[in-house]
Protein backbone atom coordinates (compact mmCIF):
# COMPACT_ATOMS: atom_id res chain seq x y z
CA UNK A 1 0.00 0.00 0.00
CA UNK A 2 1.42 3.54 -1.00
CA UNK A 3 0.68 5.79 2.47
CA UNK A 4 0.70 9.39 1.26
CA UNK A 5 1.18 12.43 4.40
CA UNK A 6 -0.28 15.61 3.08
CA UNK A 7 0.58 18.63 5.70
CA UNK A 8 -0.97 21.77 4.57
CA UNK A 9 -1.33 25.56 6.34
CA UNK A 10 -4.00 26.64 8.16
CA UNK A 11 -4.83 28.66 5.51
CA UNK A 12 -4.87 25.69 3.29
CA UNK A 13 -1.39 26.25 1.35
CA UNK A 14 0.69 23.05 0.93
CA UNK A 15 3.33 22.54 3.64
CA UNK A 16 4.67 19.22 2.43
CA UNK A 17 3.86 15.54 1.24
CA UNK A 18 5.13 12.33 1.77
CA UNK A 19 4.55 9.19 0.31
CA UNK A 20 5.88 5.75 0.99
CA UNK A 21 5.55 1.83 -0.02
CA UNK A 22 4.23 0.51 -3.29
CA UNK A 23 0.41 0.52 -4.26
CA UNK A 24 0.54 -3.39 -4.90
CA UNK A 25 -2.14 -3.31 -7.10
CA UNK A 26 0.20 -5.07 -10.35
CA UNK A 27 3.85 -6.05 -10.44
CA UNK A 28 6.60 -3.19 -9.95
CA UNK A 29 7.32 -1.11 -13.25
CA UNK A 30 3.28 -1.76 -14.31
CA UNK A 31 1.41 -0.75 -11.35
CA UNK A 32 -0.86 1.92 -12.49
CA UNK A 33 -1.64 3.11 -9.21
CA UNK A 34 1.82 4.09 -8.48
CA UNK A 35 1.85 5.40 -12.03
CA UNK A 36 -0.83 7.48 -11.09
CA UNK A 37 0.12 8.97 -7.71
CA UNK A 38 3.77 9.36 -8.91
CA UNK A 39 2.19 11.55 -11.52
CA UNK A 40 0.65 13.50 -9.26
CA UNK A 41 3.82 14.07 -6.66
CA UNK A 42 5.99 14.99 -9.07
CA UNK A 43 4.07 17.14 -11.31
CA UNK A 44 3.32 19.00 -8.00
CA UNK A 45 6.43 19.08 -7.12
CA UNK A 46 7.72 20.27 -10.14
CA UNK A 47 5.17 23.20 -10.52
CA UNK A 48 6.46 24.21 -6.96
CA UNK A 49 9.99 24.12 -8.38
CA UNK A 50 9.47 26.10 -11.26
CA UNK A 51 8.15 29.33 -9.22
CA UNK A 52 10.96 31.98 -7.96
CA UNK A 53 9.58 32.48 -4.86
CA UNK A 54 9.00 29.42 -3.76
CA UNK A 55 11.75 27.20 -1.54
CA UNK A 56 11.42 23.66 -2.66
CA UNK A 57 13.17 21.05 -0.43
CA UNK A 58 13.02 16.80 -1.89
CA UNK A 59 14.18 13.62 -1.05
CA UNK A 60 13.86 11.22 -3.96
CA UNK A 61 16.83 9.12 -2.01
CA UNK A 62 15.35 5.87 -2.02
CA UNK A 63 13.11 4.30 -3.97
CA UNK A 64 9.54 3.72 -2.88
CA UNK A 65 9.60 7.01 -0.60
CA UNK A 66 9.21 10.34 -1.82
CA UNK A 67 9.11 13.66 0.48
CA UNK A 68 8.91 17.43 -0.43
CA UNK A 69 8.04 20.33 1.05
CA UNK A 70 7.63 23.96 -0.30
CA UNK A 71 7.41 27.35 1.35
CA UNK A 72 7.31 31.33 0.31
CA UNK A 73 10.51 33.15 0.10
CA UNK A 74 8.71 35.97 0.23
CA UNK A 75 4.80 36.36 1.14
CA UNK A 76 2.25 37.76 -1.97
CA UNK A 77 -0.90 36.72 -2.72
CA UNK A 78 0.48 35.23 -6.21
CA UNK A 79 2.98 32.84 -3.90
CA UNK A 80 0.18 31.92 -1.31
CA UNK A 81 -2.95 30.98 -4.04
CA UNK A 82 -0.48 28.82 -5.95
CA UNK A 83 0.26 26.87 -2.27
CA UNK A 84 -3.10 26.64 -1.52
CA UNK A 85 -4.18 25.11 -5.18
CA UNK A 86 -0.89 22.72 -5.05
CA UNK A 87 -2.71 21.00 -1.76
CA UNK A 88 -5.93 21.50 -3.10
CA UNK A 89 -4.52 19.72 -6.40
CA UNK A 90 -2.88 16.52 -4.76
CA UNK A 91 -5.73 16.51 -1.89
CA UNK A 92 -8.33 15.97 -4.74
CA UNK A 93 -5.96 13.94 -6.91
CA UNK A 94 -4.82 11.34 -3.93
CA UNK A 95 -8.36 11.25 -2.65
CA UNK A 96 -9.75 10.02 -5.76
CA UNK A 97 -7.52 7.86 -5.95
CA UNK A 98 -7.83 6.63 -2.90
CA UNK A 99 -11.95 6.23 -3.47
CA UNK A 100 -11.05 4.07 -6.65
CA UNK A 101 -8.56 1.94 -4.99
CA UNK A 102 -9.04 1.62 -1.48
CA UNK A 103 -6.79 -1.56 -0.70
CA UNK A 104 -3.62 0.39 -2.69
CA UNK A 105 -3.75 4.08 -1.47
CA UNK A 106 -4.52 5.94 1.64
CA UNK A 107 -4.05 9.63 2.74
CA UNK A 108 -4.08 11.34 6.04
CA UNK A 109 -4.08 15.20 5.85
CA UNK A 110 -2.69 17.23 8.89
CA UNK A 111 -3.78 20.86 9.43
CA UNK A 112 -1.48 23.59 11.25
CA UNK A 113 -0.29 26.92 11.28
Amino acid sequence: MTSVLLVRGGNGTFRSCRADGHAGFAAPGSDIVCSAVSVLLRTTMQTLEDSDDILLEADTSSRGMLFFSARAKRTSLETETRLVYAGDFLEHGIASLVKEYPGNVELQIQTGE
